[in-house]
C-alpha cells in the first residue's frame, strides 16, 4: 500500500502517524517544504522516500512530486496531510491522480466553508446556530435585529479563533464593517456555553473505531480576554453527544478518516436550539485535533490513537484493545502576560507522577494557547479542577 503524507513533519503528530503506518508495512512517502536533513530521526526512519519542495503552496511542484512517486511505486492508495490548511490541496491531488480514499475537489467545499456546513447540519436535523454570510452593512444590521447581540464574525474558511470578532453593540458592528477584510466572512448568533468535541477514527463503512470527548471554554475567550487555556479529555462521552457525532459523520459522508467535530453545550435555553445542557453543532474538522490533544486521548484512554489509525488504514479494523480503566487528562497552560503563585517546579513537586508531560510550546501558539503547558492524569473531575486552579493561580 502506497500512502503519501503531505507535510509529515508539521504538525508534529505527523511523525507518529508515519511511524505507525511504517510499522504496519505501509509504504509511506513524504512530501514537504522542510529539507530532509532537518527532519526528525524517527520520521526519517518511517519514510520510504521523501520529496522536498520549496513551497507546498506551489501546486506544480507538489504535483510533480506525486507524479514521481506514482512512477516509482505504482498506484497511490492514500494521500493525507492531517492539516486543516492543506485539505484543499489534498482534495485536488486526489482528484488529479484518481486516488480513491478521501475527499475530492467536488466535495471539499462542504468541509471547508462554514456557510456550507450549515446546510448539511440543517438537512440532517442537527441543531446549529443561525448564520448569515456577510455581505452589506444593511444585511448585517438586519441579521443582528433577528438574533440580537452579541454576534460572532469569522472567516468563512479558517480554523480556531484567528481573525474572529465578537460584536456586542452597534458601534462594534460599524467598526467591523469599516475594517472588513477582503476574505469572505460569516456572522453567527452567539452561543453561551463550553465547547465539547467528538473525536473519532472512522472506518470504510462510516463506523467509529475510537471515540473521545474533550471539553473547554471557547478559544476566542483566551485570545480576546487573555485567559489561560485549560481543558480536559474525558473518560466518558455523553450519549447525546455521541449520537450527534455519529449522525454528523453520516451526514458528511465521512469514511476512513480521523475527525474532530465541535459542539456547544448550551449554558441556558436558546429558542429554536434547545434547553440548557443540550448540544449544538459548531463546525466539522476533517483531521485530528491539533496540539497535544492526541497525546491527551492516549493518556486518558490508555491507547495509541496513531496505531488505531494505522490499523484502520491497513486492516479497516481496530486491533488495539480497550483499557480496563480510563481517566481524565487535563491540560493547563500559562501565558507570559501573567504572574503566578506557584513555580513550574512547584507544580511538578506537588503533582509528581500525575504530571505526564510538560514543555514550552512553539512561539506561534503563545497568544492563543499559552507558553508553558502541563498535562496531568486524574481519576476524578474534582482532581482536574484542583490541578487547573493550582497551575493558573
Amino acid at each position: 500500500m502506497n500512502y503519501i503524507f503531505i507535510s509529515p513533519n508539521f504538525p508534529h503528530t505527523g511523525t507518529f502517524f508515519c511511524d505507525r503506518l511504517h510499522n504496519n508495512g505501509v509504504n509511506v512517502l513524504g512530501i514537504g517544504d522542510t529539507p530532509y536533513d532537518e527532519l526528525d530521526g524517527l520520521l526519517k526512519a518511517a519514510l520510504t522516500e521523501y520529496y522536498y519542495v520549496t513551497s507546498l503552496e506551489d501546486y506544480n511542484q507538489v504535483y510533480r512530486a506525486v507524479a514521481f512517486f506514482s512512477f516509482m511505486y505504482g498506484k497511490i492508495d492514500w494521500l493525507e496531510s492531517m492539516n486543516e490548511y492543506w485539505l484543499e490541496l489534498d482534495a485536488r491531488l486526489r482528484t488529479d491522480f484518481n486516488i480513491a480514499v478521501g475527499t475530492r475537489s467536488d466535495r471539499i467545499s462542504i468541509i471547508k466553508e462554514k456557510s456550507l456546513m450549515k446546510h448539511v447540519y440543517h438537512e440532517a436535523g442537527i441543531p446549529t446556530a443561525r448564520q448569515h454570510v456577510v455581505t452589506t452593512r444593511e444585511a448585517g444590521r438586519k441579521f443582528v435585529a433577528e438574533v440580537g447581540y452579541p454576534v460572532i464574525v469569522k472567516p468563512n474558511i479558517g480554523v480556531g479563533a484567528n481573525d474572529t470578532w465578537k460584536l456586542t453593540d452597534d458601534s462594534s458592528l460599524e467598526a467591523f464593517y469599516d475594517a472588513l477584510p477582503s476574505v469572505p466572512y460569516v456572522m453567527e448568533e452567539f452561543i453561551e456555553g463550553d465547547i465539547w468535541t467528538y473525536d473519532a477514527i472512522i472506518n470504510s463503512r462510516g463506523e467509529p473505531l475510537f471515540e473521545n470527548t474533550c471539553t473547554y471554554a471557547p478559544v476566542l475567550d483566551s485570545v480576546l480576554d487573555d485567559q489561560d487555556v485549560a481543558f480536559y479529555a474525558c473518560p466518558y462521552q455523553p450519549l447525546e453527544l455521541r449520537d450527534l457525532g455519529r449522525r454528523t459523520v453520516l451526514a458528511f459522508g465521512v469514511k476512513q478518516r480521523f475527525v474532530h467535530l465541535e459542539y456547544f453545550r448550551l449554558e441556558k435555553a436558546k429558542p429554536g436550539l434547545g434547553k440548557a445542557g443540550d448540544f449544538v453543532a459548531l463546525e466539522v474538522n476533517m483531521r485530528p485535533a491539533g496540539g497535544h490533544v492526541t497525546d491527551m486521548m492516549n493518556f486518558a484512554h490508555s491507547v495509541d490513537v496513531f496505531q488505531i489509525y494505522a490499523d484502520m488504514v491497513s486492516t479497516d479494523r481496530r486491533l488495539f484493545p480497550a483499557a480496563d480503566k480510563e481517566r481524565y487528562c487535563a491540560y493547563a497552560a500559562r501565558k507570559d502576560s501573567h504572574s503566578y503563585t506557584h513555580s513550574g517546579e512547584d507544580i511538578l513537586a506537588h503533582y509528581g507522577s500525575q504530571v505526564v508531560l510538560w514543555e514550552e510550546l512553539p512561539s506561534i501558539d503563545w497568544v492563543a494557547m499559552g507558553r508553558y503547558l502541563y498535562l496531568a492524569r486524574f481519576d476524578t473531575y474534582e482532581e482536574v479542577q484542583d490541578f487547573i486552579a493550582f497551575v493558573r493561580a
